[in-house]
């Protein structure tokens, strides 16, 4: 029996717009709670002590992190390596350069050969040595589709094709891994993916054209005793023979993940029978307060009694309000700042019934640099009217934006024609990146 410890999606570094100086440390304070939850995880891990820790990828929003942010997550990784524990951390979409051209994040544990961590930045079997004996882990990192093809390859093909061709160098690819197990050891898989089966938040459209779909049938082999998985933030079990979880993020990244528990789990892994067990995790809660006052006679008291009526001690909070314009000279905003003190930050995005321009989401900061993509993707991921067509939207933007800027498109994109693409969605999208 090996125990092990399966965390994911740490993106230690996200959220700062949501945090605010902590001036006894200097601090960010979201930063300080990303921190503190890997820290619990770790905790975990020694305490038991586990045999194993398997990291399922996107250690940080990007490939670059600051200094700063790459000690903070190092120091608890180095807790493991110092008390033996070996761990695996696999490379996730937010962790490569240029879609896996230029090398990876994590890849400077293997530089500094860091004692008992692999690193998994390719598709590949690591037999690991435990205290309760031998484990086989099969690394399967983000793939692109320019990760397993060229584009002379592709040259004519429609996309159904593309994807088609993908997936059968993928399944090649991992049947020489299967072949190669050793039918006595257990045997896990730990891939950063996204599964056809899952259910999606803001990661799926933040991956539209950088990655591809890949069905569960092709991950859930019987050779493998346990499926660890990362990719979605959302704790969900896709499949019990083999085991195959998403444990989900570590820490709430923005607002539409507001509902979500967040957490690690704990799993005993053996040939017959593989248990986990979701360890949830005291992270800080996110609060959204929505209320229409265009039929309200006195506004200001209506504000008052939502924000009330709603536990924000400590919270992330924003406050949605829909105001006639004859309405806004009621509103009393020094009054708002007092009620909403108890919060841990907030803010306040009032909308005119009349206004056609919608407030920007809290989650797009106020960077201007910030990729449109994916500012594009977390807006979408909070407009439930626009699912059905967001991830057309998305596609439809990076043709937009390759156009725009007059560079080759990705090879995913490649084969977009503007000229046939539907012209009331790329009128919708355009709009959308013109609102952003």
């Amino acid at each position: 029996m090996i125990t092990l410890l399966h965390l994911s999606d740490i993106h230690m570094g996200s959220g700062f717009a949501h945090g605010r100086l902590n001036p006894e440390t200097g601090l960010n304070t979201r930063l300080e709670d990303f921190i503190a939850a890997l820290t619990r995880c770790i905790d975990r891990a020694l305490a038991e002590p586990v045999d194993l820790v398997l990291f399922g990828g996107d250690a940080f929003p990007d490939a670059t992190p600051p200094p700063l942010v790459q000690q903070a997550l190092a120091r608890q990784f180095c807790r493991l390596s110092a008390a033996g524990i070996p761990t695996v951390l696999l490379v996730g979409n937010h962790d490569q350069h240029a879609q896996g051209l230029g090398g990876a994040s994590l890849s400077i544990y293997r530089t500094l050969g860091v004692p008992e961590v692999v690193v998994g930045d390719r598709l590949e079997t690591h037999r690991i040595d435990t205290r309760s004996g031998p484990v086989q882990v099969v690394t399967l990192p983000w793939l692109t589709k320019s990760t397993l093809l060229t584009r002379p390859e592709t040259e004519g093909f429609s996309m159904a094709q593309v994807n088609e061709l993908l997936l059968d160098r993928l399944r090649v690819a991992l049947e020489g891994e299967v072949r190669r197990l050793d039918p006595a050891i257990p045997a896990i898989l730990l891939a950063h993916a996204m599964v056809d089966t899952a259910t999606y938040g803001a990661e799926r459209f933040l991956a539209t054209g950088r990655g591809f779909n890949i069905p569960m049938a092709m991950l859930a082999r019987p050779c493998f005793d346990y499926v660890a998985l990362g990719h979605v933030h959302r704790y969900q079990v896709l499949c019990e023979q083999p085991l195959m979880i998403y444990p989900g993020s570590i820490e709430r990244v923005d607002f539409s993940e507001e509902a979500e528990a967040k957490g690690y789990l704990l799993v005993q892994v053996s040939k017959e029978n593989t248990q986990a067990e979701f360890c949830p995790l005291p992270v800080r809660p996110f609060k959204t307060i929505q209320v229409d006052l265009t039929g309200v006679e006195n506004p200001q008291a209506g504000l008052e009694r939502a924000i009330a009526k709603a536990d924000i001690t400590d919270a992330v909070v924003r406050c949605l309000y829909t105001l006639r314009t004859d309405q806004v000279d009621q509103i009393d905003q020094s009054a708002l700042e007092a009620i909403l003190a108890d919060a841990h930050t907030y803010t306040l995005q009032p909308e005119l019934k009349a206004q056609t321009n919608r407030s920007r989401l809290p989650e797009l900061g106020t960077d201007s640099t910030l990729d449109p993509l994916a500012a594009l993707g977390t807006y979408l991921a909070n407009r439930n009217d626009l699912g059905d067509m967001a991830e057309a939207m998305m596609t439809a933007a990076a043709a937009l934006i390759a156009a725009e800027t007059e560079v080759d498109l990705p090879l995913e994109t490649a084969d977009i024609d503007l000229d046939n693409l539907d012209s009331l969605m790329l009128e919708e999208t355009a709009q959308q990146l013109r609102l952003l």
